[in-house]
């Protein structure tokens, strides 16, 4: 009797073992996508080198491992930009560059980048290998000046990049007077990605030609000094802040996601002037951003706040899009919360019910108080945005460049220039709260070899 019970002890036992292994097995940590972060290989200003920095992402924690043989060069100068596209197979970079006496290109006018063009900006292309492991494989030169912003299609098919100044020739002032009546126009380029491989070529312009030689554009022209643009509900729209109107415009092309043109549409040109929370035409719009069908613009101009009665420094202008036109949401502006200032992006998050606007407060300070998060909760049946609480939360490091979530939808991550460092967040789905990663601020922020500039991730892990 005793031997049995001793067996059936030992048997218990055993199946609690089994139990328990079982249990940790399943809950074993795992990489769960590859974050890459650009950058500057030093905070010396006079060091504008770009550097790809990349981790791994773990399922259970959200902590970051450093990818081997990572950070790589950007293979150009002061990156701004960076994309990962066809199923997370190749990564392109975007240098901006640097002018003939070193400085950074980054808010140059159309009219500066003609006299004073850019070196070393273009587009590089990485694979993304085993590990997470990068390696380049080709440079791509845009047709215009200035190269600003970086941006594919939902279909990764095609990519766009944004350019301070079109060619400086006759060709190209024909071209912005047909679009704007004004000598002097930004541009877009396209170009086609090879699925195979990744490479890229330029898509001209079918809708318009060179005046002197009849043959189509190699670029799609846009309103001068062009801020920053994004793809809404079949239309490229562009934001902009060209010096012959009363304020900042939206531009739309209409387009064509077969064979990636672009095409003018009745509201390319004409009544495109953005008004703020007060009615007057926008001055300071920075950012635009498209999410569950509406558009979302950053505008860094001071509005009274008419529920506090406090004029903050900043405010979210949200649109719906109408045969591309944008028309103020029900609700019309949203204030920035009084504390932060100068916000440069913002994230949706991928259950549509929370946004989140990252601020750099335009500083250089390493705790800059006017750095950080606003959250805002998104109305499921108006899509009206309320200040959630709190206002503000989670880790964002000083002067925050970019902001996204991770594949798994658990977690939320920023890049700052300042601080020099990757932060982490978890993301409670129910409150929309963020918090540090494990509640500790020593696994919440990885240093970095220089300043941020901007991050991308992908799912993508084998």
């Amino acid at each position: 009797m005793k031997f049995r019970n001793f067996g059936k002890t030992l048997l218990m036992a055993a199946l609690s073992a089994g139990i328990i292994f079982g249990f940790t097995s399943c809950t074993q940590s795992f990489t769960v996508g590859y974050l890459f972060i650009t950058g500057l290989t030093t905070a010396n200003p006079g060091n504008m080198n770009g550097i790809v920095s990349g981790y791994k992402i773990d399922n259970n924690t959200g902590q970051l491992t450093t990818i081997p043989q990572l950070p790589v060069s950007t293979g150009g100068a002061n990156p701004s930009r960076a994309v990962i596209i066809s199923g997370g197979r190749f990564l392109y970079v975007l240098n901006q560059g640097v002018n003939s006496s070193g400085t950074p290109c980054n808010n140059e006018t159309t009219a500066q980048s003609q006299v004073q063009p850019c070196f070393g900006a273009g587009i590089v292309e990485f694979t993304i290998g085993a590990e997470g492991v990068l390696t380049q494989v080709g440079t791509f030169t845009t047709q215009g000046i200035n190269p600003y912003r970086l941006i594919p299609d939902s279909s990764g098919n095609f990519l766009f990049a944004l350019e301070k100044s079109s060619p400086v020739n006759s060709d190209a002032v024909a071209a912005c007077q047909a679009i704007t009546q004004n000598n002097l126009c930004g541009d877009v380029t396209v170009f086609q990605v090879q699925q195979s491989n990744g490479r890229l070529s330029t898509i001209t312009n079918a809708q318009l030609t060179a005046a002197s030689s009849g043959q189509p554009l190699t670029y799609f022209p846009v309103p001068q000094n062009p801020v920053d643009f994004t793809f809404a509900s079949g239309y490229l729209m562009t934001l902009a802040a060209p010096s012959y109107t009363a304020g900042n415009v939206a531009f739309p092309y209409t387009y064509n996601s077969g064979n990636g043109q672009l095409t003018l549409n009745t509201n390319s040109i004409g009544n495109y002037v953005l008004t703020n929370g007060t009615g007057a035409p926008a001055q300071k719009t920075i950012n635009i951003v498209y999410a569950n069908s509406y558009v979302y613009v950053l505008d860094n101009e001071p509005i009274l706040n008419t529920n506090t009665n406090v004029t903050v420094p900043s405010q979210i202008l949200p649109f719906t899009v109408n045969g591309g036109a944008l028309v103020s949401q029900t609700g019309g502006a949203v204030p920035n919360d009084p504390t932060l200032s100068e916000p440069v992006n913002l994230l949706v998050e991928s259950r549509n019910h929370f946004m989140y606007v990252i601020n750099d407060a335009g500083g250089g300070a390493i705790n800059d108080p006017d750095s950080g998060i606003t959250q805002y909760v998104i109305d499921p049946a108006s899509h009206e945005l309320t200040p959630n609480s709190p206002t503000t939360a989670g880790n964002s490091g000083a002067q925050p460049q970019c902001i996204l979530e991770d594949p798994t939808g658990q977690y939320i991550y920023t890049a700052s220039y300042s601080s020099a460092t990757v932060n982490g967040n978890v993301f409670n789905p129910n409150t929309g709260i963020l918090s540090l990663l494990r509640n500790n601020a020593a696994f919440s922020q990885y240093a970095l070899p220089g300043p941020a500039t901007w991050c991308v991730v992908t799912g993508r892990t084998q």
